[in-house]
């Protein structure tokens, strides 16, 4: 290597140490590992393969698990027991395919990202970030418990496929979460609108994302905050590199999780970056009506780094930090506190050795 090639990395490296958060602050919200459950590979229900699992959310000791798969819409109903702070297994029981037949679907292609179930109406809410380069829209919309579509939300014009915003490919609504006064439905982005912000570099950049609530009874986008992304952990060794928000979950008023997660390409197995952020929205800018990110003053919702998945590699069983997408609050553990569970996406395992991972950990909220 020329000695001005070297200087040059070392000088990139030094920078890409700003882009990204690195200190744990747990002083409100700290999270501990427990264990980990690796599901069979090629396991096939009522002859769909089970994979590309996005989200997952818990109710009634019943999970709820949507695949990614556009071709094949659908979602998994399973169980997950646990026993003496471990998983003792995952049982997938039941798959429900969505009609992708129907209009509202010809429409707004069925990527689905997060689900989470209505218990007030026994609904099944989802995401999907539609398909962008095929002009579809991303979309938010219900569904009853057997796959059959009953109604969805209406977006602002910023996140159509044909605006000129231009949200990106494989980018728009990806985390979903109750809100905690349950009136509604937060959506996020996992990456920034293009005329907004530039998706996070090695460098640091200026990438935010809207979070945007939704309300059940009117079906209209209420209010929205803006999320600041870290930048990219890994220099990529294949010229490819990308993060962006996979979850969210409402924990109190305007208090969030925030789920981040990075990949760099190049280290096979080991090129994700998975981040867990407590996020507090109070004082941030409802930024509803802003069109334009870059032209406007506004204040983003603060973040604070609680868990850095690096931090327990060595701990899992195949030693691996993969695509985690879903997250959730699962039952409440033996000492009373609550539990996290997170599943990660194997795209199929298309690129390369991947698996479908389920992650648990313990939740301490301190007052």
């Amino acid at each position: 290597m020329k000695p001005h090639t070297f200087l040059s990395l070392l000088v990139l490296v030094i920078v890409s140490g700003c882009a990204t958060t690195k200190t744990i602050q747990n002083k409100n919200v700290k999270l501990t590992y427990l264990d980990d459950f690796i599901l069979p590979k090629n396991l096939k229900i009522d002859g769909t393969k089970v994979g590309g699992l996005s989200g997952i959310d818990f109710y009634d000791d019943n999970y709820y698990l949507v695949c990614d798969q556009p071709s094949n819409p659908r979602f998994y109903k399973a169980e997950i027991p646990l026993n003496d702070r471990k998983i003792d297994t995952v049982v997938i029981s039941k798959v429900i395919k969505l009609d992708k037949d129907k209009a509202f679907f010809k429409g707004n292609t069925p990527d689905l990202e997060a689900i989470r179930f209505d218990a007030k109406n026994e609904e099944i809410v989802i995401s999907s970030e539609g398909s962008i380069s095929k002009g579809k829209n991303p979309s938010v919309f219900h569904i009853s418990p057997e796959g059959k579509f009953l109604h969805n939300y209406k977006i602002p014009e910023y996140f159509k496929a044909s605006e000129n915003q231009k949200p990106r490919h494989n980018g728009v609504f990806e985390g979903l979460a109750a809100s905690f006064d349950k009136s509604g439905y937060w959506v996020a982005m996992e990456l920034p609108l293009e005329k907004d912000g530039p998706k996070p570099k090695v460098y640091k950049t200026n990438s935010p994302v809207r979070i945007t609530k939704f309300n059940k009874e009117t079906r209209k986008p209420e209010k929205q905050f803006t999320y600041q992304l870290d930048g990219i952990s890994k220099l990529p060794i294949n010229w490819f590199a990308v993060n962006g928000l996979t979850e969210i979950l409402e924990y109190d008023k305007d208090k969030f999780l925030v789920l981040e997660r990075a990949f760099s390409a190049g280290y096979g197995s080991n090129g994700n970056t998975v981040k867990i952020f407590e996020v507090d929205a109070s004082k941030a800018t409802n930024t509803l009506e802003i069109e334009n990110l870059k032209k406007a003053n506004y204040r983003e919702a603060e973040k604070r780094l609680i868990f850095n998945f690096k931090s327990i590699k060595n701990f899992l069983n195949e030693e691996i930090i993969d695509n985690i997408e879903g997250m959730t609050f699962g039952p409440e553990l033996p000492n009373g506190k609550p539990s996290l569970i997170l599943v990660s996406d194997d795209n199929f395992s298309s690129f390369g050795h991947q698996i479908t991972q389920f992650i648990l950990l313990e939740v301490d909220l301190k007052k």
